[in-house]
């Protein structure tokens, strides 16, 4: 029995632009992104849900969002993959002021070429100074 394919945005990953550091695993809320052989990979395609939370916070540009044939995305199964994983949760922390993401939400950033986490708290003073 095969799957039908959609059209869809899904995480791509730059293998040459890919320098193994992780920094992409820990935002991918369903588990689809692991380190392979020293490098970033999609593991299931059917666990990507292309939102992206992945891309701001790799140092190297190697992730993109593509569109593109494959498998539906399965809520289903992220669930029963993120139920399987160990815990390993690292609460992230905003540059700024330091509050973790189980006490204010927190977006990836590009500051000065490196990648940060800020606090929705500190995010307008980043924009506007």
């Amino acid at each position: 029995m095969s799957i039908a394919t959609v059209t869809r945005q899904i995480v791509h990953i730059e293998d040459e632009l890919c320098n193994g550091c992780g920094a992409c695993v820990s935002p991918c809320a369903e588990g689809a992104i692991q380190i392979v052989d020293g490098k970033a990979r999609v593991i299931r395609e059917e666990l990507c849900d292309g939102a992206g939370f992945c891309l701001g916070v790799c140092p190297t540009g190697a992730l993109t969002i593509e569109t593109r044939e494959t498998v539906p995305f399965d809520h289903d199964a992220v669930e029963e993959h993120v139920a399987s994983l160990p815990s390993t949760y690292i609460a992230q922390q905003c540059f700024r002021c330091g509050t973790d993401e189980d006490h204010s939400p927190l977006l990836p950033v590009r500051q000065q070429g490196r990648s940060e986490w800020v606090c929705t708290r500190c995010l307008p003073a980043l924009i506007h100074g």
